[in-house]
């Protein structure tokens, strides 16, 4: 049985959580600012590669602190919590490739 201290508590977290990505309504909106965000760093004349590395980085940050918003995310954040560190620079790639 869970105290209302710790109750409490995992609301707020949640809470949070949710306020952290309140901007991502859904997966269009999702997969819209990631192309807008890689369109604009080309722009800036960051490599692929970079872009690539970073958006594990990304990955990594999100998993661990971000809840999911969205099924999709849901899905995602399942996919990335249960892969390798080699399986994660792939999953990256192939968001990269669908956003492109």
């Amino acid at each position: 049985m869970i105290d209302r201290c710790t109750e409490g508590r995992l609301m707020m977290d949640k809470m949070k959580c949710l306020d952290t990505m309140d901007f991502v309504k859904d997966w269009a909106t999702w997969r819209n600012t990631l192309h807008d965000a890689i369109q604009e760093a080309r722009t800036l004349g960051v490599p692929d590669s970079i872009i690539k590395d970073v958006s594990k980085k990304v990955g990594d940050f999100l998993a661990e602190k971000v809840c999911p918003a969205t099924k999709e995310e849901e899905l995602l954040k399942e996919m990335w919590d249960v892969a390798t560190a080699d399986e994660r620079k792939v999953l990256a790639t192939l968001i990269f490739k669908m956003v492109s």
